[in-house]
């Protein structure tokens, strides 16, 4: 296996003059302008007083210098605390001062939100969107920012060049990122991830999931979380990659037009975006009335489901080889339309503590409903007497699997069995073949009066598949599921419901569902809500809040 740094130091190398990072309708970056001004930064983190393990917070959205920073901390083996920009400054501090963080590189906008009197252990802050200096605790410190040019321009006289790139790769067992994740059930914990974990992530895409200096992808996930900085960065960008981002997560029209443009390899993305897309663009047209009775004719069916198949692919540049989803389920009834219409998608399993992914399997190789085959760098058992029939924790080991939580002994011993394995916290059976098959988190899992285990995620799936409802929550009220709907209000005026007419319809679609649960789960009342559902980065709803 190859350190994900010694990938990336040979691609700047063989790709020195090509455009590695993008910001959509902005800036762009050779491999040479990152790696220069990463070598920047390292002279002036030195200047800092920042030495090895040392730990620097990047807090900031999704741009080309947000990569350019995160590779700068990685490379000069400082390690990386990547904030959300959607946590609260409030939030933010707390986390940069609990991960005893030196140094914060962060954009304008968040900065200007921050008190730096509140963060007494940060020594320099840098603006991340033209990396000047924005603070610096002492007037050496300022003074060797002023310096930095100069300083460089000493350091290499001939100026800087390929040969000049070096970066450690003999770090394996030294912690790269703390990611604090923000998670459905709990407070965020700082997840410690070793350079080991990161490399094996990457070489386990680049195995699996081939690319070159050819290729180009759209960065749409968070990079503050581990999906996105992974398989949108760091695996592409070590294969040469261009990288284009979005910055904050763009609407429709945005998204589009980008990967219009961009035409990237692949798509990497959550089931809510490619459920929208399928309600949005896919379900009108098979509700249509008279492509309904077109479909009973034989032939025709398939016909339509390829037409469809390729304008859904041209609106997505024309050159996406795969779809990839992670972070919840497919709901069903999209997954068997886009099975039906041969769409190239998969789901794949995975988690922070495992940066990120457990499992995976090509499309053209994937089980419809399960989420892959657990990794070939990984050991996978389900804790159950029956893992192929019977629900159990979904448990790993690996070199993609983290050391624990910074800080926090008490989580990190829970975290792990006596023999090594991570405890996942979800509940899935795993067939002959390694497919994996989620039933929804353990700590989600409702005991009903009778003892029956009953798994929300699987009601919700059927309820979320019904006409006008967005998304959903099932929850245990004084023993009583109710259902919390989160409805499509536009489509709903647009059909002319009024009040009652809507009552009456959440009613009748509690009925309904109900004919296909066992009686065990029934749903007894159904409540809407006016907003959707917060969320983590992985688009999961973060359930603690409506409990």
């Amino acid at each position: 296996m190859e350190h994900f740094l010694n990938a990336l130091q040979k691609t700047i190398e063989k790709d020195w003059n090509n455009i590695a990072l993008s910001n959509f309708r902005g800036k762009d970056w050779t491999f040479a302008e990152f790696a220069t001004q990463a070598e920047k930064l390292h002279i002036f983190f030195k200047s800092c007083g920042l030495k090895k393990g040392d730990k620097i917070t990047l807090y900031a959205p999704n741009s080309a210098q947000w990569a350019i920073s995160f590779l700068s901390i990685s490379t000069y083996e400082t390690v990386v605390v990547p904030l959300l920009s959607e946590f609260r400054p409030a939030d933010g501090a707390s986390l940069i001062n609990h991960s005893e963080s030196k140094l914060l590189m962060a954009d304008k906008e968040t900065l200007g939100k921050l008190d730096m009197k509140e963060l007494p252990e940060i020594v320099a802050a840098i603006c991340i969107d033209d990396f000047s200096l924005y603070y610096g605790k002492t007037p050496e410190i300022e003074t060797a920012y002023k310096e930095l040019d100069a300083t460089f321009k000493a350091k290499y006289p001939k100026g800087f060049s390929a040969s000049d790139v070096k970066y450690p790769s003999d770090n394996w067992e030294d912690i790269a990122v703390i990611n604090y994740t923000s998670g459905t059930t709990s407070a965020p914990k700082g997840v410690m991830l070793r350079y080991e974990n990161i490399s094996t992530s990457v070489d386990f895409a680049t195995r699996h999931i081939p690319c070159s200096s050819k290729d180009q992808i759209v960065s749409m996930l968070p990079m503050g979380h581990i999906y996105g900085m992974v398989f949108e960065f760091l695996y592409p960008l070590s294969n040469g990659v261009h990288v284009t981002y979005l910055g904050k997560a763009p609407a429709a029209p945005t998204l589009l037009k980008a990967v219009a443009q961009v035409k990237p390899y692949l798509i990497i993305t959550v089931p809510l975006v490619m459920e929208k897309i399928y309600k949005a663009k896919i379900k009108p047209t098979l509700d249509k009335p008279a492509v309904k009775a077109l479909c009973y004719i034989p032939g025709v069916k398939k016909l339509l489901l390829s037409v469809i198949r390729k304008k859904l692919l041209e609106a997505f540049g024309g050159n996406v080889n795969q779809f990839i989803m992670g972070g919840a389920a497919l709901n069903p009834e999209v997954e068997k339309v886009f099975k039906a219409m041969k769409l190239p998608y998969t789901v794949g399993y995975g988690m922070t503590e495992a940066a990120p992914l457990i499992a995976y399997r090509r499309f053209d190789e994937y089980v419809p409903t399960s989420c892959g085959k657990y990794l070939d760098c990984v050991e996978v058992r389900i804790d159950s007497a029956d893992g192929e029939n019977i629900p159990g924790e979904i448990q790993a080991r690996g070199r993609n699997i983290c050391s624990g939580y910074f800080k926090n002994p008490e989580a990190t011993a829970t975290l792990f069995t006596e023999d090594g394995f991570l405890r996942t916290g979800d509940l899935g059976v795993m067939d002959k073949d390694g497919n994996i098959f989620i039933k929804g988190r353990s700590k989600n899992m409702i005991l009903s009066s009778n003892g029956q285990n009953i798994f929300p995620e699987e009601l919700e799936a059927i309820i979320n598949s019904q006409e006008y409802v967005i998304e959903s929550l099932v929850i245990d009220r004084n023993t009583k599921l109710v259902g919390l709907l989160y409805m499509d209000t536009d489509a709903m005026k647009k059909a002319e419901m009024d009040q009652n007419a809507i009552n009456a319809y959440v009613e009748a679609l509690r009925k309904n569902v109900n004919k296909i649960f066992p009686t065990y789960s029934q749903v007894s009342s159904v409540e809407i809500v006016d907003k959707p559902f917060e969320k983590t980065p992985k688009m999961s709803i973060k359930r603690f809040l409506y409990m």
